[in-house]
């Protein structure tokens, strides 16, 4: 890759979180972004401080819930925005219940935020990625991936399939020039632990930042492309979850 090459970044459930200080991570290697998130207001504050530092920052409302659009949505954002070397599959939520009590509504919701919709963002952008013979995706799973707990078990469940999801695609895609990574990151002091659909509480305080995830995301998409990072596992050195 030249060095005169712009990269360009697709960063899913940019409005907040991880995503957020992922995307301005990335501004501030110099990487334009394009964000995607239900919440358009929140984006726009995020590309708003994303283009001081120097950068093109667009803004794509798209709920990844409707999962038999996401596809078609995100080919279309990649039309307009340019060239996407970089995909950062960050959009998720957080569930918690014991399985015994978990409807197959809710089950069906986490399957489809925290895979299903990651499968179709990424078939969104491999074939501009194939076709240039480069690309870089990046799927934030969880340690709850690694090792269930209990009350998380619809959550841990989709978290494993991401993993599982990465190492194939990381397979299949290989000769074609495409690494793939599974980010694991433990306890992260994220708006997650406010939503409805999580119940659980443990002490925020000893927890990663999102900004130390960040800068973990964006130092895979900086490797040279020689090297690939399989998996990444990011604990609190403080030792909560």
């Amino acid at each position: 890759m030249s060095v005169e090459h712009k990269r360009r970044a697709l960063i899913t459930g940019a409005s907040s979180g991880i995503g957020k200080a992922t995307a301005l991570a990335f501004a501030k290697a110099g990487i334009d972004i394009a964000l995607v998130s239900r919440s358009v207001d929140k984006l726009t504050a995020v590309a708003t401080a994303a283009e001081q530092v120097g950068v093109t920052a667009k803004v794509y409302g798209v709920d990844l819930a409707c999962v038999d659009q996401v596809q078609s949505k995100i080919q279309a954002i990649a039309s307009e925005f340019g060239d996407i070397d970089i995909l950062v599959n960050n959009a998720g939520i957080g569930y918690t219940n014991d399985l015994k009590d978990t409807p197959l509504h809710d089950w069906q919701q986490v399957l489809d935020l925290n895979i299903t919709s990651v499968f179709q963002c990424t078939m969104g952008l491999l074939p501009a990625m194939r076709t240039k013979g480069v690309g870089t995706v990046i799927n934030v799973s969880s340690v709850a991936g690694k090792q269930a707990f209990p009350g998380w078990g619809a959550y841990s469940v989709s978290k494993a399939g991401l993993i599982a999801f990465s190492q194939a695609l990381a397979q299949e895609e290989r000769a074609h020039g495409i690494r793939v990574t599974a980010i694991c990151p433990g306890a992260v002091n994220t708006e997650l632990w406010d939503t409805q659909t999580v119940n659980a509480n443990l002490n925020r305080s000893r927890m990663l930042t999102p900004e130390i995830v960040a800068q973990s995301i964006l130092n895979v998409a900086l490797l040279p492309q020689q090297a690939a990072i399989d998996e990444l596992t990011i604990m609190p050195s403080a030792g909560v979850l």
